[in-house]
């Protein structure tokens, strides 16, 4: 679901701000460029992008440490509901004459925080927001597959680690293919749905922690 999110804004990103939103990787090229072109000014944008992304990955982990030890039904909640307050602003303000630069850096702190997230959640295993990692992880995977591990417990966890990627680069590919049809439509309204999948990711854990404890009650009796 969150892979689906980060498609969604990448696009949206791409085709409204002309920015990449989802990752840095590509600003540290443009910095450089910058640089060499003796564009200065041009490249401090660059260096703000990627403090953006970083200053979201910190407030995402911090909030996590700080409700961590305090008696909460999920501490994923917090840095979710900061997302959803970013999409929230850029939604808002990207009908009006609002800085472009403004709205790329708050879509770059949005996804800081879900990386983050997603790293902690996961355990550092797996990413949401950009597919090199995970195109890097799946082809070491995939190459392990043909080479067929000695027991059945590790042939599994390596083919539940494909299935995994393969969802989540499916889901940020179908993300980004519906963004760019309903931007062309919706503009920065498509963020919307976005929106409305953080909040399902947000309360998942209650729903899940819910039912676990239903069934449990209803298994004593």
């Amino acid at each position: 679901m969150l892979s689906f999110v980060a498609g969604l804004v990448n696009v949206s990103g791409v085709m409204q701000l002309q920015v990449l939103t989802t990752n840095v990787t590509g600003h540290f090229a443009y910095f450089a460029e910058n640089i060499v072109l003796y564009k200065y000014a041009a490249s401090i944008v660059f260096v703000l992008y990627v403090i953006a992304f970083l200053l979201g990955a910190f407030c995402s982990s911090l909030l996590i440490e700080l409700f961590s030890r305090k008696p909460v039904v999920s501490v994923y909640i917090f840095p979710i509901s900061i997302e959803i307050l970013s999409l929230l602003f850029v939604i808002w303000f990207g009908s009006t004459t609002a800085n472009g630069d403004v709205l790329a850096f708050v879509l770059l702190f949005a996804m800081g925080i879900q990386n983050a997230l997603v790293t902690r959640v996961s355990n550092s295993v797996v990413r949401t927001t950009h597919l090199t990692g995970l195109f890097t992880d799946l082809g070491i995977e995939l190459s392990l597959l043909i080479f067929k591990p000695s027991n059945q417990q590790g042939s599994r966890k390596l083919k539940q680690g494909i299935y995994l990627k393969l969802t989540i680069i499916l889901f940020f590919f179908v993300g980004s293919i519906l963004g760019g049809f309903l931007v062309l439509q919706f503009h920065f309204k498509t963020l919307l749905v976005a929106v409305g999948c953080l909040i399902m990711a947000m309360f998942y854990d209650y729903f899940k922690l819910s039912y676990v404890h239903l069934k449990r009650r209803l298994s004593h009796h």
